[in-house]
């Protein structure tokens, strides 16, 4: 049985294994969009320092890693990542379900996310999880899909 999962603030001593998780975690939508998705982008010791960053610890290895940013009365969802040797085992459904009370306890009306329309099985996850689409647009050379869910 797997070592039961935790969730904290991320810390600059965590940015290098939270580089090397979202590497693994969306290397391979690269063929499929045509270049690195914008999470691989990230400098994650800025993100850190900006934003809202969470990681799920499994014994003492990072597993998933969970960015927000407060956006007046709503929560943007920046990113969601599971190392993918953990994939199936629900990290993706805490952190999403973390995100949702931790916009509650802040006050928010509702999360927003957005994610690459060639990520269809993400779009169908954040579905099944209660997001709605709002809009599809050309963002930084990506076609994003828009979502949210209200909160209250």
């Amino acid at each position: 049985m797997p070592a039961a999962i935790t969730l904290r603030p991320a810390k600059a001593e965590d940015v290098d294994a939270i580089t090397t998780l979202v590497a693994e975690a969306y290397t391979p939508y690269i063929a499929r969009i045509g270049r690195k998705p914008a999470p691989m982008l990230e400098d994650y010791a800025q993100v850190v320092r900006d934003d809202e960053v969470f990681v799920a610890v499994q014994a003492t290895r990072i597993v998933g890693v969970l960015v927000l940013r407060r956006e007046g009365r709503e929560l943007l969802l920046v990113n969601v990542a599971v190392l993918a040797a953990c994939k199936g085992q629900g990290i993706g459904r805490l952190l999403m379900d973390f995100s949702e009370a931790h916009g509650r306890a802040a006050g928010c009306v509702a999360i927003r996310l957005y994610t690459h329309e060639r990520m269809v099985e993400n779009i169908e996850i954040y579905v099944r999880f209660g997001y709605r689409e709002t809009g599809r647009a050309v963002e930084d050379g990506f076609a994003r899909v828009f979502m949210r869910k209200a909160l209250l």
